[in-house]
């Protein structure tokens, strides 16, 4: 599936929706730390997130020590940030917020 870079005013609105998240403009990526209460809960949303990854076929840039998930959303075969690192991210911030609670 091909996929469109956002342009400035799709980004604009995109990073203002997902307050918690960083842009860096060097890569037209998206960034965030996430910190969990645990190993067990950052292992869990690591888990849910690779399935609907799959699914979705769109996948992070992470890295996990402990409780902490740092991730990097861009899409490479656009050269930037696309809608799906911005559906990505709100999706995170959804399991994030819920404990990442496994269905």
């Amino acid at each position: 599936m091909t996929m469109t870079k956002l342009d400035e005013k799709a980004r604009t609105v995109a990073l203002a929706a997902l307050p918690a998240w960083q842009h860096d403009p060097k890569r037209d990526a998206i960034m965030r730390a996430f910190v969990f209460k645990d190993f067990m809960q950052a292992f869990a949303f690591m888990t849910e997130m690779a399935i609907w990854s799959e699914k979705h076929d769109h996948h992070p840039e992470w890295f996990n020590v402990y409780n902490k998930v740092n991730v990097t959303m861009t899409t490479h075969d656009a050269s930037g940030l696309s809608q799906r690192d911005v559906d990505w991210a709100r999706h995170a911030d959804a399991v994030a917020a819920r404990g990442a609670q496994s269905k």
